[in-house]
């Protein structure tokens, strides 16, 4: 039970329905979906594009999303939505190329957007409604403008040169040349536009039409491989989730390209570890955690690839036999010498469960802000650089190549118990999002907390051999930490994320939305 001496949220509470977003705008057009009659699949496609408008640059129509749906019979579907390379991308282009990576917003981070194809496949095979009655929140908002809310408002100043530097950025994600204040109205006519077009023509007005040809000749004329034929053949998938057991619940994500089985690898480890034997806040837990996320990115970085394209061997990284040889390498003496670079960007998560218990675990992100900062200047679209998550390696299996997706940042998450939805979460935060699923699970499941003080706890991460640790970690932790060899830097808030219950005997819904954001989780 939460301390009400202590600073923080309660938990949200609802018995017919619920939604838990970053944004209190969408989370209250998404439970609007949900008392008009509209199911779970409804909401989170509503909520995610009026999120375009309220947190632009986190995501966007020109980015991608993954999708874990859940059903109340406890069967549980999963949505790729994510978009490829261009096809061009030969093995010679890149020999030519001379690129010995791919920088964060170069051209050619630019991939194949899938999030307006995912919107359209989820609204169909589990949704009541289509895309042109989904969209309306989103149209109004953009047209009469939203407010610049003080999260967005930080995040937005460090992007403000970049968009500054490109016609479409400057002429429709700044305000007189700057980046909008906390409190400022911002209105998107154009993305309005957009979303008027793709509502009265459907999904394919954005794949083969006039926002099609706006992407294109944007993006080449830049030095984009990207061609409208790229564009038309374009198509999301449906693929089974995969899992693994830990404190009697299943817990389920994406499989790759996501990087989900980052997560399940590191449940695995911590499984072995007896991890209930030591206290929520000690040092004991911290290192346990971070030595196994450690080693689940080392395997991560080696394997997980585009699996059209390459060989990814889950049932041997998620065996018994990997989960133990894994766990023998952690020292509870001093942290293992893994120096992995990471990179930390943001995004848009949300959760939203109905009446009759469907649940809807959402991610849908352009990468980095703004993504690329490459926006159509006729459209309004920021388009992703989601292909700055391939490698130039051609011997790698998640090289930059033609039609391939690269390896995903973002992950939903799910959880079963008993064969009945658990719990619906997802944490924001471009590399960190497996560690902020084994966190927030780990704070559930293992030390009894509710979803909210789940999602309040304070963060860490290692990076490049440093551990970042929020500033409200405590000192002694910290210290005892750095006594075993971790380097501890402190940082700023680390990721976001949304979390909603199932507590099937007592009828209610619990939910949770990350103080690190502005958003909002909100029942009824």
């Amino acid at each position: 039970m939460r301390r009400f001496d202590r600073p923080g949220r309660s938990a949200a509470y609802g018995s017919r329905g619920m939604a838990a977003t970053s944004a209190p705008l969408a989370t209250l057009a998404a439970i609007d979906t949900l008392r008009a009659g509209g199911n779970a699949a409804d909401a989170a496609v509503v909520a995610s594009a009026v999120l375009c408008v309220a947190e632009p640059g986190m995501t966007g129509l020109g980015g991608d999303c993954f999708v874990l749906v859940g059903k109340p019979d406890g069967t549980v579907t999963g949505l790729n939505a994510s978009g490829r390379a261009a096809r061009a991308m030969s093995p010679d282009w890149l020999k030519a190329s001379g690129l010995r990576s791919i920088p964060l917003r170069s051209v050619h981070t630019i991939t194949v957007p899938g999030a307006i194809d995912g919107w359209d496949r989820l609204l169909k095979a589990h949704g009541t409604m289509d895309l042109s009655e989904a969209l309306k929140p989103a149209i109004q908002l953009a047209e009469d403008g939203v407010p610049v809310t003080p999260r967005v408002a930080f995040d937005w100043l460090e992007d403000a040169p970049h968009l500054a530097a490109d016609e479409g950025g400057k002429r429709h994600y700044l305000k007189d040349g700057r980046a909008p204040r906390e409190g400022e109205i911002m209105a998107y006519p154009a993305l309005a536009r957009s979303l008027r077009h793709i509502a009265r023509e459907g999904r394919d007005a954005f794949y083969t039409g006039a926002i099609a040809e706006d992407i294109i000749h944007t993006a080449s004329a830049l030095g984009s491989l990207l061609t409208r034929d790229d564009l038309a053949a374009h198509e999301g998938n449906w693929v089974e989730p995969i899992s693994t057991h830990f404190m009697d619940r299943e817990i389920l994500e994406i499989p790759p390209s996501g990087q989900g089985l980052t997560a399940l690898i590191a449940f695995n480890i911590l499984a072995q570890t007896g991890l209930r034997r030591h206290a929520a806040c000690s040092v004991e837990r911290h290192h346990l955690e971070i030595e196994a996320m450690k080693l689940a990115w080392e395997l991560r970085n080696r394997h997980i690839a585009d699996p059209d394209h390459a060989a990814i061997p889950v049932d041997r990284l998620l065996s018994p036999e990997t989960a133990a040889q894994l766990a023998s390498m952690i020292d509870m003496t001093r942290t293992l010498d893994i120096r992995t670079q990471m990179r930390q960007s943001d995004t848009i998560y949300l959760s939203v469960v109905d009446e009759e218990r469907l649940a809807v675990s959402f991610i849908n992100s352009v990468y980095d802000r703004f993504g690329s900062c490459i926006v159509t200047p006729e459209t309004g679209i920021a388009l992703q650089n989601r292909g700055a998550c391939f490698v130039t390696d051609p011997a790698h299996p998640n090289c930059i190549g033609p039609g391939k997706r690269p390896l995903h940042t973002i992950i939903p998450a799910m959880v079963k118990k008993d064969g009945r939805i658990d719990m619906s979460y997802g944490v924001m935060g471009g590399d960190y999002q497996p560690m902020g699923h084994v966190s927030v699970a780990v704070n559930h499941y293992v030390y009894g907390m509710d979803p909210q003080e789940a999602i309040d706890f304070p963060r860490y991460f290692p990076e490049d051999g440093k551990l970042l640790a929020e500033s409200a970690m405590d000192p002694e932790l910290c210290a005892g930490l750095a006594a075993l060899g971790h380097e501890v830097v402190p940082t700023g808030p680390l990721g976001g994320g949304q979390a909603i219950a199932i507590d099937h005997a007592g009828g209610v819904l619990i939910g949770g939305s990350d103080p690190r954001k502005d958003g909002l989780a909100l029942g009824y």
